[in-house]
């Protein structure tokens, strides 16, 4: 695997629809995560996903085992706005998206596609050859982003799994082939 520097900003101010003069406003920088993000990327976790985002501890080792596949943007002094997980096996070239967030105030601006085309650009260099995802069966709008990178669901049973998470916990598991690797 590569452990390239990443860092570009996004401005994303006309999109948002924000004041040009609004401190910090549309201004992200998509980047690798650092050690030091693990506070503020907890809280992320927790406001998007609540009851079921990831313990603090879980996180942590998260980060020792995939810091190279988990980005961030970052909208200044290290607050926080969305990240993407993918994590990677090393025997058979497979990796899964554990977790991709983007705060409800900044959803809807290509923010979920633009932390997913650079995992997955990353995959594909690293010579992933198939990434998995699971998405809840009601979350249309992930559902959509995930079929427009060309995310198909599993067969069998066109990739439903009841009960995957535990009792009442559906999920949709989804996949994509990566072509054109090394």
């Amino acid at each position: 695997m590569t452990a390239e520097p990443l860092e570009y900003a996004l401005d994303r101010r006309e999109d948002l629809g924000e004041p040009a003069g609004f401190p910090g406003a549309g201004r992200l920088v998509l980047r690798a995560a650092r050690e030091s993000d693990l506070p503020e990327l907890r809280r992320l976790d927790e406001e998007v996903f609540q009851e079921v985002a990831y313990p603090a501890f879980l996180l942590r080792q998260l980060y020792d085992m995939y810091a190279g596949h988990l980005l961030v943007l970052d909208e200044g002094e290290g607050r926080l706005r969305g990240y993407v997980l993918a994590a990677t096996t090393a025997l058979n070239r497979d990796s899964w998206i554990l977790g991709l967030c983007v705060t409800p105030d900044r959803r809807r601006h290509g923010l979920g596609r633009e932390l997913m085309t650079e995992i997955l650009a990353r995959l594909r260099r690293d010579g992933i050859e198939h990434v998995r995802l699971t998405v809840e069966p009601a979350n249309r709008a992930a559902i959509l982003l995930y079929r427009s990178l060309g995310f198909r669901p599993e067969q069998p049973g066109d990739g439903l799994r009841r009960d995957y998470f535990g009792p009442g916990q559906d999920r949709q598991i989804l996949r994509l082939a990566l072509p054109g690797n090394r």
